[in-house]
């Protein structure tokens, strides 16, 4: 008997309800883990809502009255006797009259003008006709940083970071060689890298392109498997083409 034909019986008279099948997993991508971690780098922490945890009060220290009031100062005992003010002079007092100065103001003035340096004037540029005057310095007009003895120079501690990064880059490669010498490993070509990842990339978009040309509406049995197998095919060489990516130099067996 052909198992998809089902046996005559009577209780397959009965209308029954259609199940439908369970929708396969949905598809995530192998990279939502590491743009995740590169957004979680860039963010500031408590930078708009302050920290997440905040220390609780302790309830014995709970706000009192006036404890937020600024303290008085001590008071002073007040002595009325105490003058506040200088006293008034006498009637018989006389103010001190007759002193003249022997300075002539007049020629002291001339002598400074005359061997003082004369005032530059400032540097002004106007921009309208009407006139406008505005300070030439801070315009960007004056190429005034051109003229400073580091312009144009590396800072110091750049070229400190360059080379330490030489130094460990020097000493990682010969971790490096060091270590394939020991299990004869051999290295990939930067040609070889470049031509098996455009090899990759192109399986997946012939993959994805026919991913693209299913059907919408999956109804059988052999279309969901096909899906599952593209999906997977399409993952795994999703996680070839990242491992290439990620790693610039790449080392191979020689017997493989």
């Amino acid at each position: 008997m052909d198992p998809t034909c089902p046996s005559e019986c009577i209780y397959n008279l009965i209308p029954s309800d259609l199940k439908e099948p369970p929708q396969p997993p949905r598809y995530i991508s192998i990279f939502k883990a590491t743009v995740k971690d590169d957004m979680q780098k860039t963010k500031t922490a408590m930078k708009t809502m302050g920290p997440a945890k905040v220390e609780v009060p302790s309830p014995k220290d709970f706000l009192k009255k006036h404890s937020k009031e600024k303290p008085l100062p001590p008071i002073k005992k007040f002595d009325r006797n105490v003058p506040k003010k200088p006293a008034v002079p006498l009637r018989t007092d006389h103010p001190v009259m007759g002193i003249q100065s022997e300075k002539n103001f007049i020629n002291t003035n001339a002598a400074d003008v005359i061997m003082g340096v004369a005032k530059k004037p400032k540097p002004i540029y106007v921009d309208k006709r009407t006139g406008d005057k505005h300070d030439l310095e801070p315009s960007g007009l004056v190429p005034k940083y051109i003229n400073k003895k580091d312009y144009g120079v590396t800072p110091e501690y750049i070229c400190k970071r360059n080379e330490e990064i030489k130094k460990a880059q020097e000493e990682y490669d010969h971790y490096i060689q060091e270590n394939l010498k020991k299990a004869a490993m051999k290295r990939v070509s930067d040609e070889e890298r470049e031509a098996i990842l455009q090899g990759l990339k192109k399986n997946w978009e012939e993959v994805h392109k026919e991913f693209q040309s299913l059907s919408v509406f999956i109804d059988s049995i052999p279309k969901k498997i096909r899906k599952q197998r593209l999906e997977e095919e399409m993952k795994q060489l999703e996680h070839y083409i990242g491992v290439i990516e990620k790693h610039k130099i790449i080392y191979i067996a020689n017997n493989a």
